[in-house]
């Protein structure tokens, strides 16, 4: 339906305000929706914010997460689809923007807009196995020139710099800390690394950087508590695909049992009325 620029500004100021307080324990959980019965769930469930999942939108339409594969218009058709179905701030997983160019990626900032996202994440990746991080300049000129679209927003919107080294094989924390710097310096809001392995890493970007910075908890080696993840530094917590694969999960058990079992058992898991949970929702 699109909103206004009064209800994107009062969302982005409800997402900008909740990176400089999130509250007790001192970080906030940003819960990744991938339709809009879910953003519903996780609305009702009391989280203050959501994101999309590149990962969940591509396996809900049946393909593989990979770069290329779901468009830039299926991803903000489906985060148009989030942000209208709660009054909460979103923001958009955008891969590497969706662009070639800076001024490529600096358009989607803007399409994401339109959308009513409130916030995104670009990330430093290339998709190309050969060499699957970008040059540290050449991303930090891509952030800058989302940062600069952002900026030219009339209401607030929270630019996050993805380092993906170590979701591509590269644990290089001393690289990871350099990339999050110079995205910080290029215009970024929010800084985030997926896949550190432990507190000790997350502590040493969380020391090393001036923004806020956002983990993704199950990607470690041994899962922190949210009171452990602010001990550490960390600002904001964000669930990626989690809850989309749990949700597969649930599905392929209830599948396994019907053809390897014959019995019916995951039934009695289920919700018994599934229609209650989203009852008088428009």
């Amino acid at each position: 339906m699109g909103l206004g620029t009064a209800e994107l500004r009062r969302r982005g100021e409800v997402f900008r305000e909740l990176h400089r307080n999130p509250g007790a324990p001192g970080a906030f959980v940003m819960a990744n929706a991938w339709d809009a019965g879910t953003a519903r769930l996780l609305a009702d469930a009391g989280f203050p914010a959501l994101a999309t999942s590149s990962a969940a939108v591509a396996q809900s339409l049946g393909l593989a997460d990979g770069r290329g594969l779901v468009t830039r218009e299926e991803a903000l058709a489906n985060a148009a689809t989030v942000v209208d179905a709660t009054g909460l701030p979103v923001s958009g997983d955008l891969e590497d923007g969706y662009g070639r160019t800076p001024g490529e990626v600096a358009e989607t900032i803007r399409l994401a807009a339109r959308a009513g996202l409130v916030g995104a994440s670009v990330e430093d990746s290339t998709a190309d196995p050969a060499a699957p991080i970008r040059p540290v300049a050449e991303a930090a000129e891509r952030v800058r020139a989302a940062a600069e679209a952002a900026a030219a927003l009339d209401f607030p919107f929270t630019l996050t710099a993805r380092a993906e080294n170590f979701l591509h094989g590269r644990p290089d924390l001393d690289d990871t800390v350099e990339r999050l710097r110079a995205y910080a310096a290029a215009g970024a809001d929010v800084l985030f690394a997926p896949g550190l392995p432990d507190a000790e890493a997350i502590r040493r970007v969380c020391e090393a950087v001036d923004r806020p910075v956002n983990v993704l908890p199950a990607s470690a080696r041994q899962p922190l508590t949210l009171p452990e993840l602010a001990a550490c530094g960390v600002r904001r917590v964000s669930l990626g695909s989690t809850l989309a694969r749990a949700a597969l999960g649930a599905v392929l058990d209830g599948v396994r049992e019907i053809t390897e079992g014959g019995t019916f058992g995951f039934a009695a898991r289920a919700p018994r009325d599934a229609n209650a949970l989203f009852a008088q929702k428009r």
